[in-house]
């Protein structure tokens, strides 16, 4: 090759290598809402540290009595804290005993469905004939949208065929 025809290659070569080191230089913008990111991918403030009451009632059970809550969305770790406490009327008095039991299920929207149409399948925690009954369970956490889960008392098989609870629940996230 001769000197002119290096010469006239030279100009070629640095717009080539301009445009390499420009281009790899520039920032990259962060995807945006129109971009697919999957839920699990974001990350967002979790719910201020608090606690929300999620049942304080006496209440009576026939057959079965539900209650549901709401898990806030980003939840990181939620927890059910509670206790209940059945009775039973007899003579005036209320008595709590082997009559007044009950049974107590935490279910979750899936489970929930399943228990409605009769399908005998697991539940989160579950207390069978019992009167009186401390819970303290850790929930999944939420990702981007808020979970449903209930809290069933299903009269236990023998026994009165009313019973009175009451019942204290806090979810704490």
């Amino acid at each position: 090759m001769n000197q002119k025809t290096r010469f006239r290659f030279l100009p070629l070569l640095l717009v080539a290598a301009l445009f390499v080191f420009t281009s790899a230089c520039q920032k990259r913008k962060p995807p945006t809402e129109e971009e697919e990111v999957l839920p699990m991918d974001r990350v967002a403030p979790s719910p201020a540290a608090s606690t929300q009451t999620v049942l304080h009632k006496t209440f009576s059970v026939n057959t079965s009595t539900t209650f549901r809550f709401e898990i806030p969305a980003h939840a990181a770790m939620p927890h059910l804290r509670g206790n209940y406490k059945s009775f039973v009327n007899q003579l005036g008095a209320q008595a709590s005993d082997d009559s007044a039991n009950v049974d107590f299920l935490l279910l979750n929207e899936d489970q929930y469905a399943d228990f409605v149409h009769g399908h005998a399948g697991e539940a989160l925690f579950s207390a069978d004939a019992s009167h009186d009954q401390d819970v303290n369970v850790s929930l999944p956490p939420s990702q981007d949208q808020p979970e449903k889960y209930y809290l069933v008392f299903r009269n236990s098989t023998g026994g009165a065929a009313k019973k009175l609870v009451q019942a204290d629940f806090t979810l704490d996230f």
